[in-house]
């Protein structure tokens, strides 16, 4: 029978091996059956074919351990417990009775780290054993004593369910039947020493309660999505890109200040992008995060869309909003980093398991976050399959993944004896690069139509190149360097931008490097950095057309366009994630007009295939004359693959007005004037070509 430490043991929620001791076990020749019930007075087996009392169960310790022999019965039967609590009698299936969850080739390949949807089997999933309805629950946590599963169908005790220990993967599982979607759950883990940890949150959870609580909830994945139907646009080189990068919770709220859910969204942001322009949108971080004012970039549930606007489902159902309106859907996804919560990833299992131990390869300085450990099998499966999942199971069409530079560089953001060399000497990260190599090519396997961008700010070669050439695998790359070079040059006062032309030109001589995209995002209206608008010299006039002429400079330079939300109608105040836009600002001409200039730019750069066409390669784009510094002004070609595709393009970084300035074209005709930032449509002066300009045969630039 239990020995007296095995009973204290179960009764003290310390037991390693439960599944030795819990359930029905032949002893001795005998059948023996035993549980901890916790509260309980009375327990008996009930035979599942006859219904009939077979057993009552002795209560062995106080704290709710029970064990009982089955009289002339030697094999084992289906059976459930009787039990007794208080005035209340019910029957309850046995977790105990059930076998592993977790098959062999399930085992292997996450002891392998290479099981391709191993949120197929982690976390918590709808299942059926030996024709019992329940919830198989599963964490990796190889370097714990015990883990029990804790919830709202176990009083959130610790006794009730502790789990199976899968030796061979790290792996500690159970099926509980009777629990209904919804149910909040935890689990509890004692670590090698024996010391109870804060109760974890489930790393594959599909959703989570809304913050300041912290618990996993009990649901499922969206089914896989096949896009079906979709008129949802290509985000491939030769496409108009034209992305809007949205933070959920500050675009647009409710008058009491609630912010908006995924349908709410889905109906009114959706307008908003149609009207204005853009081909993609891009979220901020909705993955389920504790603090707001991280924006969504510490990320506590990788798996789950943020509470904070309704659930899973209406989520799934926002991007097939999008999609049949032919809008594509991007998200901000962050393997670089993750916060320290007591609930999340932090030591998860008493050790640093999902990041480095020394602090020196595991800490981020500028964030105060835990870095990933690359090199272990399990974390970059965690990670790479959850890239899998947001682009299978919602169906979005693409990944900006955040702080590449972060990963790729061992010194980012250290000082010299505060990181690790790699094992050959260097700087780099080699099992970053590992990860993102082999993440990139899963997606470009299984995901062929998906995007994905690097937020990468360093001269690293060959970031949008494929993995087959040597690349990293991403398709595009933000060009950070552009972004400060022409902000820089934009903040000058004009009279000083003679000297500093070669701040604007000299992204072109890199511009086909890689595959570019030209950001103006959220972190350049953050921390004290002021508006877009803000940033232009000059009075509140020359601030308006100096963003206007930046804007359609930006549409016209090769690269697809990001914009993040309030630039598209010159939002006056620096963004803050704790309100909403200013939409009372379109109650004025400027900022109207801004806005519509936007429009037109987007609507212009999806019409005119030399507009984007060719946007990543040099035949793309042609200098006429980029020396003009007296009088800041610049102008070159853009072109598509068609000869027919051509449209030239003249910038003046100055408030004079240049008549009859003269710029040398390739061919005779009629020019039409397809967009001029000073219309008075816009909020402009008006000067411009009436719509539209002849060629006269007269050579110019080495031109005819």
């Amino acid at each position: 029978m239990l020995t007296h430490a095995d009973a204290a043991a179960l009764a003290a929620a310390r037991h390693d091996d439960p599944f030795a001791v819990l359930g029905m076990h032949v002893s001795d020749g005998a059948l023996v059956v035993r549980a901890v019930l916790p509260g309980a007075s009375r327990v008996e087996v009930i035979d599942t074919a006859t219904a009939h009392s077979v057993a009552k169960l002795a209560q062995v310790h106080a704290d709710g351990v029970f064990e009982g022999r089955i009289a002339r019965r030697h094999s084992r039967f289906d059976y459930r417990l009787r039990v007794t609590w208080g005035t209340q009698i019910v029957e309850i299936e046995d977790p105990y009775r059930f076998p592993p969850v977790l098959g062999d080739i399930d085992v292997w390949l996450l002891s392998e780290g290479k099981h391709l949807r191993v949120y197929e089997k982690l976390g918590a999933h709808a299942q059926e054993l030996l024709g019992v309805a329940g919830y198989a629950f599963a964490v990796w946590a190889p370097n714990a004593s015990r883990v029990a599963v804790v919830g709202d169908f176990n009083y959130w005790d610790g006794r009730c369910h502790p789990m199976r220990r899968r030796r061979e993967c790290g792996i500690w599982e159970i099926f509980l039947p009777g629990v209904r979607p919804g149910a909040r759950y935890k689990y509890e883990i004692r670590d090698a020493q024996g010391v109870l940890l804060p109760l974890k949150a489930d790393p594959f959870a599909f959703a989570a309660e809304l913050r300041p609580a912290t618990a996993s909830l009990v649901g499922a994945a969206p089914e896989v999505e096949t896009g079906a139907g979709a008129a949802r646009p290509s985000a491939a080189r030769d496409r108009p890109v034209s992305i809007y990068e949205v933070h959920a919770g500050s675009w647009r709220r409710h008058a009491d200040g609630q912010m908006l859910t995924w349908l709410e969204m889905a109906d009114s942001l959706l307008a908003y992008v149609q009207e204005t322009g853009f081909t993609h949108v891009e979220f901020m971080p909705v993955m389920e995060h504790p603090f707001d004012g991280s924006w969504g970039y510490q990320t506590t549930g990788l798996y789950a869309p943020t509470a904070r606007h309704g659930s899973p489902a209406d989520f799934a159902e926002m991007v097939r909003r999008f999609h049949a309106a032919g809008i594509g859907v991007i998200l901000d996804w962050v393997p670089g980093h993750f916060p320290a919560d007591a609930h999340a990833l932090a030591r998860f299992d008493g050790t640093s398991l999902y990041e480095h131990a020394d602090p020196r390869q595991g800490l981020h300085p500028d964030w105060d976050t835990l870095i990933y450990n690359y090199s272990r099998n399990e974390v970059r499966n965690f990670l790479a399959a959850n890239a899998l999942f947001w682009l299978e199971r919602y169906g979005v069409d693409g990944l900006r993944v955040d702080a590449v530079a972060s990963m790729l560089y061992l010194d980012y953001s250290r000082r010299e004896g505060e990181w690790i060399p790699n094992a050959d000497g260097g700087r780099e990260n080699l099992e970053a690069v590992a990860f993102i190599r082999e993440t990139n090519a899963l997606i470009a396997a299984n995901r062929p139509d998906a995007t994905v961008m690097a937020e990468e700010s360093t001269a690293w070669p060959q970031v949008s190149r494929p993995v087959r050439e040597g690349g990293l695998g991403f398709h595009y790359k933000w060009n950070m360097g552009w972004m400060h070079d022409t902000l820089e040059y934009m903040r000058r006062d004009p009279v000083h931008r003679r000297h500093h032309q070669d701040a604007l030109t000299f992204g072109l001589i890199y511009a086909f490097n890689e595959n570019f995209v030209l950001p103006l995002s959220h972190d350049e209206v953050v921390h004290g950095k002021g508006s877009l608008l803000a940033k232009m010299p000059g009075d509140r006039w020359q601030q308006f057309a100096n963003l206007r002429l930046y804007y359609g400079f930006m549409w016209a330079h090769p690269g697809k366009k990001l914009l993040f939300m309030g630039g598209e109608f010159a939002q006056q105040a620096e963004w803050s994630h704790d309100g909403q836009l200013d939409w009372g600002a379109l109650d004025n001409d400027q900022h109207r007009g801004v806005q519509r200039l936007v429009g037109d730019l987007n609507r212009a750069y999806r019409a005119t295939p030399a507009l984007h066409e060719c946007d990543c390669e040099p035949r793309g784009f042609e200098w006429i004359d980029f020396s003009d510094r007296s009088q800041s002004v610049i102008a070159f070609a853009r072109r598509g693959r068609s000869d027919d595709a051509l449209v030239i393009v003249v910038c003046n970084f100055t408030p004079l007005p240049r008549q009859g300035y003269r710029i040398g074209v390739p061919r005779e005709g009629h020019y039409r004037e397809i967009v001029n930032t000073d219309s008075g449509w816009y909020g402009g002066a008006n000067l411009g070509n009436g719509g539209g300009i002849n060629a006269i045969a007269a050579p110019c630039h080495g031109r005819a």
